[in-house]
């Protein structure tokens, strides 16, 4: 079993070059350290990232690190304990940051990945891997144009229909080159520069980028002979103001229903899999009829639902999605987390893992993916903060299948040769 001996904290920077914490914890199984990331476009009904600020929460990680000394953590559903002690003093950051130091402690004294301690019932015989969603173009909150417009929508995805990650990942880095190639010659105002996520900034309309990745997907089909859903994450809570959707590329203001029509004509004419928060956080009616139109579609929640249990309640309630983002520090807690994915998978609604707009090198959430046996994986293509996700789960997929690594190949021959 695991005892915490003493829990420390620190401010370090994301990708965003923001605060964010690094949590540390020392136990009788060694050292353990977990960082949280931090969104930008943000839900109104998150759970706050901190109680007060960053420093109120690391002062009080530190002042209550002696009562953990005497818990004795030996399991997922031990978290519990942590959060006894320890969830009304911090907000949803540090405890992410906290419990995810603890699944790792608890793996590593009993010899396993910190997926099986998420899911001990999961085997090499009933795993599946989540398909790679893959953030190609950007816009809205997440890009910057000085002077200039871009995409009102904030992800424009691509997702290849394969069950290999490792695959997926090159099919995606080989649309993004193309992408790249693409908006160099149609928008004039492209200079090869990324925004929050590592996805390209361009100043085309959300139908010019939609055009870009009809492009992509074709070209993939003729040079790899694999197929690309696409879809996007409108985050319309962010273009929703005084009852209306205000956009700015081009210039136009549209009512509820008015919205309704122009995403329908969207999914419709791209063929479009995936649709993220087509509508503001409050509007489940709205969902709920785009589901109902287009009920062999993804229909995403994500500021809707905010993995939180209540709100997907109020969701499966009015039959407002069918996919659910899961971002475990939107609550902090990782028994909400998992809360909230046992309740998806009863209904039938799918689980998308994802990355946020400030992330940090921590691994985990593949980890976490995999062992909630999510669908899907959204993250970012580049970017050392998002490959280093993308990484975790090759890794864990090449366990699974008993592919090894060339460092592993190398290492062994080494070990022949003596």
């Amino acid at each position: 079993m695991v005892m915490i001996k003493e829990v420390g904290a620190k401010q370090i920077l994301d990708s965003r070059k923001e605060k964010t914490i690094f949590v540390t914890i020392k136990t009788n199984a060694g050292s353990f350290s977990a960082s949280s990331p931090t969104g930008k476009s943000t839900g109104k009904y998150e759970a706050k990232p901190y109680k007060k600020d960053i420093d109120t929460d690391i002062k009080n990680l530190k002042e209550y690190s002696d009562y953990f000394s005497e818990e004795h953590l030996d399991s997922f559903g031990d978290l519990r304990r942590v959060e006894d002690i320890i969830s009304n003093c911090v907000g949803a950051n540090s405890l992410f940051a906290l419990e995810s130091a603890v699944l790792k402690a608890i793996a590593k004294e009993q010899n396993k990945e910190v997926w099986q301690i998420v899911n001990p019932n999961l085997g090499k015989k009933n795993a599946e891997f989540p398909r790679i969603v893959g953030n190609c173009i950007g816009g809205g909150m997440h890009s910057k144009i000085t002077g200039g417009k871009k995409p009102d929508f904030q992800e424009f995805l691509i997702i290849p229909e394969t069950n290999s990650v490792l695959q997926a990942w090159h099919i995606n880095k080989d649309a993004q080159i193309n992408a790249e190639i693409i908006l160099k010659n149609i928008d004039k105002k492209f200079n090869g520069k990324r925004n929050d996520e590592n996805a390209w900034i361009s100043s085309l309309s959300n139908k010019e980028v939609l055009d870009v990745l009809k492009d992509l997907k074709d070209n993939i089909c003729d040079e790899r002979r694999l197929y690309l859903d696409e879809g996007f994450d409108a985050a319309a809570s962010s273009l929703f103001k005084r009852k209306k959707y205000y956009y700015e590329n081009p210039i136009f203001k549209r009512d509820k229903d008015e919205q309704f029509d122009y995403i329908s004509n969207l999914v419709k004419n791209f063929h479009l899999l995936y649709i993220e928060d087509p509508f503001e956080e409050n509007d489940f009616e709205g969902f709920a009829k785009l589901l109902k139109k287009f009920p062999d579609r993804l229909i995403v929640g994500d500021d809707l639902i905010v993995t939180n249990q209540k709100r997907l309640k109020k969701a499966i309630e009015t039959k407002a999605v069918n996919a659910v983002i899961i971002k475990p520090n939107q609550c902090g807690s990782l028994l909400e987390v998992k809360r909230v994915c046992e309740l998806a998978r009863q209904k039938g609604i799918k689980l998308v893992f994802s990355h946020r707009s400030g992330e940090t090198t921590e691994s985990i959430l593949a980890d976490l993916a995999f062992g909630f046996q999510a669908d899907f994986f959204k993250i970012a293509i580049t970017g050392k903060e998002r490959e280093a996700k993308i990484e975790r789960l090759i890794e864990i997929e090449n366990d699974i299948k008993g592919i090894k690594s060339k460092k592993d190949i190398v290492e062994g021959r080494i070990k022949e040769l003596g």
